[in-house]
């Protein structure tokens, strides 16, 4: 997302040789959704992957409406129609004859989710999809969509300052064996440590406006930072690494996605593979960043209505 849009200045030379350095790195799972930069990020990460597609799955996602002329916009889209036309524009864009894993963004509210699953079935049937995934569904939306084709994985924000799914969604993905990807694992970066003043972020940083990055929220979720930096300085990784390893030690149906720009970050959350946590490391870094203990909403209260459905 952040190579198209919403993160400060984007660098598409950067963001390529940095796809590039993925697979060098051996990684084969790459996220992107028709709404970032309004198509431009598929049509990056298919450039990015052209003659390089061998064992590589590629996800990507419908049903957040922009008009690129009024990028500010949002609607929401589960009707059966639009799924179509979004599935060719997206299959255009990727340079691809099949998306190997295609989610629904947000769930539609105005939109029977049986509709929806439905439509994306009829897509899996014509071989111009493999896999149907979800995103931000609430429990009950994930027991109906399951019931009308298999999803196979759930997209949610899921990182040591946003453990809500661990309540109830963990759980319901786990009972029906569906995989569990995790967006925002480093807390759109600021748990890496590296945002200390809101001001150092670019001026259309979107972050800008997140309520865990305003006043009084951003000072007391700095603590938290700080005590999670303590702990990786112990350990003799970066903070963003200790942050990875505590979501890859949740579960090996848990796939976390951190997204970068440049190779220097690549590089460095690559390596969080390395850091073993012991139990003790654990408890000492869940008491460092408690479920309650974090600041402010993880989106406006608009975008909040948009989550759980």
């Amino acid at each position: 997302m952040g190579m198209s849009e919403f993160y400060g200045a984007a660098d598409e030379v950067e963001a390529v040789e940095t796809i590039h350095k993925a697979l060098d790195l051996g990684i084969t799972f790459f996220d992107t959704a028709d709404m970032y930069g309004c198509g431009h990020n598929e049509a990056l990460v298919g450039r990015a992957l052209a003659g390089r597609r061998a064992g590589v799955t590629v996800g990507t996602k419908f049903g957040i409406v922009r008009d690129p002329s009024a990028p500010a916009s949002r609607g929401v889209s589960g009707r059966k129609d639009y799924v179509k036309r979004a599935c060719e524009a997206s299959l255009r864009r990727l340079g691809v004859e099949t998306i190997d894993l295609y989610y629904q963004h947000r769930v539609d509210p105005q939109t029977p989710i049986e509709e929806t699953v439905g439509a994306m079935a009829e897509l899996v049937r014509e071989g111009k999809v493999r896999h149907l995934g979800l995103s931000e569904a609430g429990v009950e939306t994930i027991r109906r969509a399951h019931a009308i084709h298999p999803i196979a994985a759930l997209q949610t924000e899921y990182s040591l300052w946003s453990r809500e799914v661990e309540a109830a969604i963990l759980p319901t993905c786990r009972e029906l064996g569906i995989a569990f990807v995790a967006y925002s694992p480093l807390g759109r970066g600021f748990l890496s440590g590296a945002i200390r003043d809101i001001e150092a972020l670019a001026a259309d940083d979107y972050r800008r406006q997140s309520p865990r990055f305003q006043g009084e929220n951003f000072t007391r979720n700095l603590a938290v930072v700080r005590r999670v930096a303590e702990i990786a300085a112990e350990k003799g990784c970066t903070p963003a690494q200790l942050a990875l390893a505590w979501v890859l030690s949740r579960g090996e149906d848990i796939h976390p996605i951190p997204g970068t720009k440049r190779r220097q970050y690549l590089l460095e959350n690559v390596k969080a593979m390395e850091v073993s946590l012991s139990p003790d490391d654990l408890r000492r870094i869940e008491e460092a960043a408690p479920v309650q203990g974090i600041a402010g909403t993880r989106y406006s209260e608009e975008g909040m209505k948009a989550v759980g459905r």
